[in-house]
């Protein structure tokens, strides 16, 4: 993989990470398109630049992250005063376990999954057509806006099914949110927030299994990389988030199916994706 394509492939990680649109099915045909072999470099490369692209949360987000506490005197056990303290960490704590469990058993299956396109290509044209009915399901937002435990843990179980490539973890954690009767708006942030802990434990995660393929050359890819999606991903969640909020996801539905008709027409006539090299 060059430099050129590295950049390529971590705006391609910026613009899609937040949008209901697959980032990592974006990722991969980035890479087919761009001729780069799969190797254990690459697959490492494109999770952890995933990492890059959430610390923008953080920055957007900085009050979240650095003031949790709850202002409300409890009394109580010393359980219950740290439950409150920590109140915002422990819920997106939560809501990670269900993909931490599932991820790790299921951790070799889903590398398999992320060599194909055809799974891609079908899971973007599935959550597309999903996508263009989701604003009617969920009209009716609750009175209540706190994530509770219970939401925080049933959006985790949403974010489980993002594990198969092309379906998207923003679009999974959204539709979870707003299965839970949030806003637009405070679905799309908590799914977010949720994404610091979940890609910081892949990044990690898939550090550990190829630590090997790290060299000093790639260590300046990577840190590019990083960089790269963070910068963009700044802009494209600003840019997302207001978006949702006055327009819906039927954009996003239809340039989902668009996508994926696409890529399997083309792979129907025998067209071969590697473009280079």
């Amino acid at each position: 993989m060059t430099t050129i394509q590295s950049v390529i492939i971590a705006i391609v990680e910026g613009i899609t990470e937040f949008l209901p649109i697959s980032s990592t099915g974006h990722m991969i045909i980035a890479q087919k398109l761009l001729g780069v072999e799969s190797s254990d470099f690459v697959n490492l490369f494109t999770v952890n630049i995933q990492f890059g692209a959430i610390l923008s949360v953080v920055v957007l987000y900085w009050k979240k992250f650095m003031e949790p506490v709850n202002p409300e005197p409890v009394i109580g056990s010393w359980l219950v005063r740290i439950s409150h303290r920590f109140d915002f960490y422990l819920k997106l704590l939560v809501a990670f376990l269900p993909a931490a469990v599932f991820g790790l058993a299921l951790n070799e299956y889903i590398n398999t999954l992320l060599e194909s396109v055809v799974v891609v290509s079908i899971s973007l044209v599935l959550g597309g057509i999903i996508l263009l009915f989701v604003d009617n399901w969920f009209k009716k937002p609750a009175d209540s806006q706190e994530v509770t435990y219970a939401r925080a843990l049933k959006i985790g179980f949403f974010q489980v099914i993002s594990m198969i490539p092309g379906v998207s973890r923003a679009a999974a954690t959204i539709i979870g949110g707003l299965s839970q009767k949030l806003t637009r708006k405070n679905a799309a942030e908590f799914s977010f927030f949720l994404a610091v802990p979940t890609m910081l434990a892949a990044s990690v995660l898939e550090m550990y299994k190829t630590y090997h393929a790290i060299t000093a050359g790639n260590i300046k890819m990577l840190l590019l990389g990083n960089v790269v999606a963070f910068f963009v991903a700044l802009l494209a969640i600003k840019g997302f988030i207001s978006f949702l909020s006055k327009h819906g996801f039927k954009i996003f539905g239809y340039y989902r199916i668009v996508v994926g008709l696409v890529i399997l027409i083309l792979l129907a006539l025998g067209v071969d994706l590697n473009m280079v090299g």
